[in-house]
């Protein structure tokens, strides 16, 4: 019974005590919470310092992100001029390679790290002149040259007595001039000094077939034709006799007028050119002394288109690149400055 009276006391003695630990405690926890909510509310003096170092650090940050910002518009920028460059690279490489095809200008080959980019050279009004003027020298050469080769190649191509096909002569007149002269020729009589040609009917020229061009149609087109004095006087109003011989003239030639008078005598069966309205005898005179001044004739100035006379005309034409008949002409003429 005394002890359980004991602990009954024990009991409510402890109750108290406990229950005062527990005001206690919770008396400790509001001083607590009163020092901290203090604390808080006192702080709000030392706020604008904070508030303050915020806004530096706020402002910091934004300058920061706008500096970011604006180096990666920097880099964009520089990432799209690359990308231009890229563009502008190939642009001008076609550019070149199209002025290279034109022979506009030469394209240069640019240094390592650059390959397969070409870059136009642009040269300077001098260096562009040397070009020019060098290439007007070798055109200077070549027409020298070509000028050489013409002739080598006309003089092989000339031998139409040996029945070869010859090329268009381009004849170019002498730019020195031939003085027509009147020489004392004793052609009023029959000459002896050579054998007289005979007459065949429908004798064609040898060769002339290949002769080609309008200076040459009257050899193409001749034929000895036979008729007596009043037929000849009746078809041609101007004839005249020269060696013993008659000739008619007939758009710009002068032609044998076979069958005029018995016992003609003609040197050559064939047409020779007018040359300034002088008769068949004047026209070789002069042809002869011509040739006799370049040397290719060593004979007399007789008036007759004898055998010497011929030779001397056809090597005359063979070096000057002409047609080979070994007659009077106009080229040939024309050649040795008369016409």
């Amino acid at each position: 019974m005394r002890t359980f009276l004991i602990l009954v006391c024990s009991v409510a003695l402890a109750c108290p005590a406990g229950a005062a630990q527990n005001d206690n405690k919770s008396k400790k926890q509001a001083q607590k919470n009163k020092q901290a909510q203090s604390a808080q509310y006192a702080r709000p003096a030392a706020a604008p310092k904070k508030a303050t170092a915020n806004r530096y650090q706020s402002a910091s940050t934004a300058t920061s992100y706008q500096k970011a910002k604006g180096r990666q518009g920097v880099n964009n920028q520089a990432y799209q001029s690359r990308s231009n460059l890229k563009t502008t690279k190939k642009v001008n490489q076609q550019i070149a390679t199209q002025n290279t095809q034109a022979g506009r200008y030469p394209t240069k080959k640019t240094k390592q790290g650059q390959q397969g980019v070409n870059r136009p050279v642009y040269q300077s009004t001098a260096n562009a002149k040397k070009p020019k003027a060098s290439s007007q020298q070798i055109a200077a050469q070549n027409a020298q040259a070509g000028r050489y080769t013409n002739s080598a190649a006309n003089s092989n191509k000339t031998k139409q007595w040996k029945n070869k096909t010859p090329s268009a002569s381009a004849y170019q007149a002498n730019s020195k001039k031939y003085n027509v002269q009147h020489f004392n020729l004793a052609s009023n009589t029959r000459s002896t000094k050579f054998t007289a040609v005979k007459f065949q009917q429908n004798r064609r020229i040898q060769g002339s077939q290949y002769w080609q061009g309008k200076n040459y149609w009257a050899f193409r087109s001749y034929r000895p034709v036979w008729h007596d004095r009043w037929w000849w006087r009746n078809h041609y109003n101007r004839v005249v006799f020269v060696y013993g011989g008659w000739y008619y003239w007939n758009a710009g030639w002068w032609y044998p007028a076979w069958g005029y008078a018995p016992n003609s005598y003609y040197a050559y069966d064939g047409p020779i050119y007018g040359y300034n309205s002088l008769p068949p005898d004047q026209v070789v005179a002069n042809v002869q002394a011509a040739l006799q001044q370049q040397g290719y004739y060593q004979g007399e100035v007789d008036g007759l288109l004898g055998p010497l006379t011929r030779e001397a005309i056809a090597n005359y034409q063979r070096n000057n690149g002409l047609y080979e008949t070994a007659a009077i002409d106009q080229p040939t003429l024309s050649s040795l400055g008369m016409t």
